[in-house]
Order: structure tokens, then C-alpha cells, then sequence
């Protein structure tokens, strides 16, 4: 195990603290057949600007987890590794920290406390920062592979009213940080009116995934107040897309120090 961990709490609070936008490289295992591949074709990424990579999202991934998380933290550098786990089996105490989620828009109780009962005593033996995260789906129609997992419907974009609802019981709940997905190669990603809704009702950092495939629709979640986005299927399409993100990231806070 690692001597020291990063401290991921600090930086999700900082980007809320200055305004400064913040961006993560959500990586599945599920379809990562070689580990090795992110040291040959990512080594780049220590120095790249990245603030955190995710690791995780669907309940699937076992045999290679704590293998793939080695070879993220081999390329990271100073960048933390944080665990976005499906279930209980995706934990690996080489990580950072670990988005500790209760899929708050959904009605299924192992994702609400399941899995987290389960994995609670596993994380403090791990000794993994443990950030307590309302998790939202929230989409139009389309059935995303979270979805289907988890047996939930997310909250529609139409109706903005009820995402502010869930985000305030999540608040009073306790949770310190929001995240909002529109679930991984969604179409459509969580919508400015929700973002721009949710961050007015609640003083914490917001995370929104989910669709972002285009640099028209960051700049649209940067806008709306989004804190941290996270961008992983677009990155399988189109690796080179990462970079571009990064680089409108720069242009972003560097537009906001100046005005």
C-alpha cells in the first residue's frame, strides 16, 4: 500500500472554493484487456493538467480491477486515482480515494445502502478516503448501461424542479459532493437547466458525466456550474479527445481570471 494518498476531498473543494473548473478521465475496466496499454499509450497524461482519474462504473469488472488501477497510478503522477465503484468488488486499497455513492435518484435499496454496508468496513481496512457522493442519474428515454444495472429510472431533464428536489434530500442527508450522470454513451448529457438548478440550491462541489462527447456540450456543463466533468466513452472513441478537453479546460480558467 502506498505511504501517503492524495487528498481528493481538498481538490473537489477547491474548484467549489475558486470557481476554477476541474476535469476527470473516467476509465472502465470492462473494456480494458491490457492493462499496459495506458503506460504505452498514456504516459503523457502526469503532465497533461488532469485533476483526477475515475476508475470503475459498472458492477462488472473483478479479475483486472486492482491491476488496472496499478497501471492508472504508474502514469499518474501527482494525479490522484479515485475508485468510481459499481458494487463492492471493485476496491483496490492502491487507490487515492472512493466516490462513496447512493444512487439517490433511484429506488432500489442495494444501491441506496447495499452495497455500501458491505463495502464500508472494507474501505476503512483500506484505508481509502471515502467521499460521501449523492449520485444522479438523470436522462430522457434512453436506456443507458447504469441504468440497467441498477434497475432505476433517472430523473428526466424536463423536469429540473424534481433533480433540485433530490439534490436538497441528498443535502440534508448529509452528502458533501453531487454527482449527475447521464450514464456512460448517453446521447443527450444532463441538461444546463439542471446543472444551473442544482448548483443554485446547494453549497457543494457538482461532478456531471454522461454524454459529453463534444467541446460545445463542456463549455455548455462548464457554463451552467458544473465543477468537475467527467469524460470517459468519448475518450475510447476518440483519444485524442482528451487532450482537446484539457486544453479548452486551460482557455476556460484562464477566461475567468480575467473577467
Amino acid at each position: 500500500m502506498p505511504k501517503s494518498k492524495k487528498k481528493v476531498g481538498k481538490i473537489l473543494k477547491r474548484f467549489y472554493t475558486t470557481g476554477q473548473k476541474g476535469l476527470a478521465w473516467l476509465v472502465d475496466p470492462d473494456k480494458v484487456t491490457d492493462a499496459g496499454f495506458f503506460e504505452y499509450n498514456h504516459a503523457w497524461v502526469k503532465d497533461s493538467g488532469l485533476d483526477l482519474i475515475f476508475v470503475g462504473g459498472s458492477q462488472l469488472s473483478r479479475d483486472n480491477f486492482t491491476e488496472v488501477v496499478l497501471s492508472l497510478k504508474r502514469i499518474a503522477g501527482k494525479i490522484p486515482v479515485v475508485i468510481f465503484p459499481g458494487s463492492q468488488v471493485q476496491l483496490a486499497e492502491e487507490a487515492d480515494a472512493v466516490l462513496f455513492l447512493s444512487l439517490i435518484s433511484g429506488r432500489n435499496p442495494e444501491y441506496l445502502i447495499g452495497h455500501q454496508v458491505l463495502a464500508a468496513p472494507i474501505i476503512k481496512q483500506m484505508k481509502l478516503e471515502a467521499l460521501p457522493t449523492a449520485y444522479m442519474l438523470v436522462g430522457e428515454g434512453e436506456i443507458t448501461s447504469v441504468q440497467y444495472v441498477s434497475q432505476t429510472l433517472p430523473l428526466p431533464n424536463s423536469n429540473p424542479g424534481l433533480a433540485k428536489a433530490t439534490a436538497l434530500a441528498g443535502l440534508y442527508m448529509g452528502m458533501k459532493y453531487f454527482y449527475m450522470d447521464a450514464g456512460s454513451g448517453a446521447k443527450s448529457p444532463v441538461s444546463s437547466e439542471v446543472i444551473k438548478l442544482v448548483k443554485s440550491a446547494i453549497c457543494n462541489p457538482v461532478i456531471v458525466g454522461g454524454g459529453l462527447d463534444s467541446l460545445e456540450k463542456v463549455k455548455i456543463a462548464y457554463e451552467s456550474g458544473a465543477d468537475l466533468l467527467v469524460i470517459g466513452n468519448a475518450v475510447e472513441k476518440d483519444p485524442g479527445f482528451l487532450a482537446k478537453v484539457l486544453e479548452y479546460k486551460v482557455l476556460f480558467n484562464l477566461s475567468l481570471n480575467v473577467n
